[in-house]
């Protein structure tokens, strides 16, 4: 999701939540730490220069219970990030201490904002070797030829 998407989302709603990959909340009381604006320069497998831009969230579980972080609140802290840092309009991921601190990307389901599990993957798939995926046939699947060779036909 852009930022955007997510501005406009937030003007709609009453309460911030967020659903993990699991299916489980991000507790109620968390607290979005950082928004900050995160630019990755790096060269892939394949030799190619890249850069990624994203607007980074944090969102962090604190032990204050009673804390509940609202919808304009966020907002405001968005609006600052975008003032100060010169945000634009980028995608945004989201980190959230688990075992470690896990990178999501982020989707709304209508309620709530779903955090979705980041995959890795080659961008110079092309340049890496890495084979082409095999088609999978069931031998059964195969139809028969009329041509083809039978025990003492001497074609083989």
């Amino acid at each position: 999701m852009k930022l955007s998407e997510i501005k406009k989302e937030l003007s709609t709603l009453d309460n911030v939540a967020f659903v993990l990959p699991n299916g489980t909340y991000v507790p109620e009381h968390f607290h979005v730490t950082e928004v900050g604006l995160i630019t990755k320069n790096f060269i892939d497998c394949g030799g190619k220069v890249r850069k990624e831009t994203v607007v980074n969230f944090q969102l962090w579980d604190a032990n204050d219970f009673e804390h509940r972080l609202k919808p304009k609140k966020l907002l405001d802290i968005i609006e600052l990030s975008e003032k100060v840092l010169g945000i634009e309009d980028y995608e945004v991921e989201v980190e959230f201490q688990a075992e470690t601190i896990g990178k999501y990307d982020i989707d709304f389901n209508g309620t709530a904002f779903t955090l979705l599990n980041k995959q890795t993957a080659c961008l110079a798939e092309d340049q890496c070797g890495i084979p082409a995926e095999k088609q999978k046939v069931k031998l059964s699947e195969i139809p028969s030829q009329t041509n083809s060779c039978t025990p003492g036909g001497g074609c083989c």
